[in-house]
């Protein structure tokens, strides 16, 4: 049985972490070609010259320092022997010597520290390198379609975007929200905030009850180490909050979940483990000025249920096609129609090899809208947390391999709920799924 690892109370920084390179700079030396081709298809420019050029460099420094100590070692020896030979004349020369090597020995460690943090530094922020099978495009345009589920439904009046509809019931209030927060925030009352909890705890339940998910509740507060173990640091500093005690709260629920194995050796016979966890999520929607202004489509604060996987290297990519099937079930429940997509190489978040995105249908917008992304990472963030497992009659460690995937956003989910299950008069039906959790309320009426 998983059992979560107990902290050691000490914490790391970021650059503490130099032998747990994000790639394996052994490979980038043996295989440079390969690095830049895959780098390519992400729309990157070539790295290898520069990342060998920074090891070497590192490497020379840690030659020289290994014979400036073996040379102290062997100085001192002979110091002892010129010593009993009552020789005060090469012992002076000898002991100056060894001063003039521990003086350069001490500059020495600390040229290393600043040589291995600057390959570090440029190591963490090369994106995760694309399967073969991921198709080469520069953006949403060039994304591939897999599979579409689901009616649209045919509307007998214009169907309404959500905040029309929300407004008009008097249970979604932006400019309250905007008041006490700001922009980017919104407060549902009444029987929509019932709504939106029972979408929440119907995905949980699904996902626990019946794909073998193990709930979680894990802190929305994290660590340094935490968010780099998981690719948010240091790339994406400005797109999450950040507390004036230096924790910062959690984009997503894949943070704290993956790095529950951070600096550790799973066993084979645990894996895979999978959780999850339906929490508040926080984002600052860097680079998001002017899109989704309107509603609560874009939020700085939403509710989200997370899937996380821990694998070994052999099972991850089938774990990637069950994930997702996890996820499309949640919507297939509702009766809400959805696409499901995979990512071009030039679409892909940071820390994918692969992503399937599964779109929902929205009649208001007339567009399909992500509503959940389900990624396969490699052994990508296992190498950044450290985390390893030990496959069967081996001695040496692999590092897990993970994937993550919304199952799915809450605050999507609702938005499609209203959208597609809008009446003429301004109700909405509830979902067969959601009536168990409703108290028995089958329509959202204006109170």
């Amino acid at each position: 049985m998983f059992r979560l690892p107990v902290s050691s109370g000490i914490l790391l920084s970021v650059h503490s972490f130099t032998a747990i390179l994000m790639l394996d700079i052994k490979w980038i030396r043996e295989n440079p070609e390969a690095l830049d081709e895959a780098l390519a298809k992400r729309g990157v420019a070539p790295l290898s010259a520069g990342l060998i050029a920074l090891d070497e460099k590192r490497r020379q420094h840690i030659g020289r320092v290994q014979e400036a100590q073996e040379r102290r070692n062997a100085v001192s020896k002979e110091i002892g022997k010129a010593m009993a030979g009552k020789d005060s004349a090469t012992a002076e020369k000898l002991k100056a010597e060894v001063a003039e090597l521990k003086g350069f020995l001490q500059l020495a460690e600390e040229e290393e520290r600043r040589l291995d943090k600057e390959l570090t530094d440029a190591l963490a922020v090369i994106p995760n390198l694309p399967l073969d099978d991921v198709p080469v495009g520069k953006d949403e345009a060039d994304n591939v379609e897999v599979r579409r589920v689901g009616n649209i439904r045919n509307f007998s009046f214009e169907p309404k975007e959500h905040f029309e509809i929300g407004e008009a019931l008097g249970f979604m209030d932006f400019e309250r929200a905007a008041k006490i927060s700001g922009s980017r925030f919104t407060v549902l009352k009444n029987r929509l905030a019932r709504l939106e909890r029972a979408l929440g705890q119907f995905m949980l339940d699904l996902h626990t009850g019946e794909h073998g998910y193990m709930e979680v509740v894990a802190p929305l507060l994290v660590n340094d180490a935490t968010m780099f173990g998981t690719g948010q640091l240091p790339k994406f500093t400005e797109d999450s909050f950040r507390t004036t005690d230096g924790r910062w709260l959690i984009p997503t629920a894949e943070v704290p979940l993956t790095n529950l194995v951070r600096d550790e050796i799973v066993d084979l016979k645990e894996l895979p483990i999978r959780m999850a966890a339906l929490t508040p999520c926080f984002r600052s929607e860097a680079g998001s000025a002017g899109r989704d202004t309107r509603g609560m489509l874009r939020q700085h604060q939403f509710y989200k249920v997370e899937m996380v996987s821990i694998t070994d290297a052999e099972s991850a990519i089938a774990e990637h096609e069950r994930m997702t099937a996890c996820a499309e079930e949640v919507l297939k429940r509702l009766g809400l129609p959805f696409r499901t997509v995979v990512l071009c190489t030039g679409d892909m978040g940071f820390g994918a090899r692969k992503t399937y995105d599964i779109e929902v249908w929205l009649p208001g917008q007339k567009a399909w809208r992500e509503i959940s992304s389900c990624s396969v990472c490699g052994d990508f963030q296992g190498r950044r947390m450290n985390a390893r497992y030990r496959p069967e009659g081996e001695k040496a460690t692999r590092f897990v391999h993970t994937l993550n995937g919304s199952g799915v956003a809450v605050g999507r989910a609702l938005i499609a709920v209203m959208e597609n299950y809008q009446e003429a008069d301004g109700s909405v039906t509830v979902p067969d799924a959601l009536l168990p959790y409703m108290g028995g309320l089958t329509r959202i009426e204006a109170a």
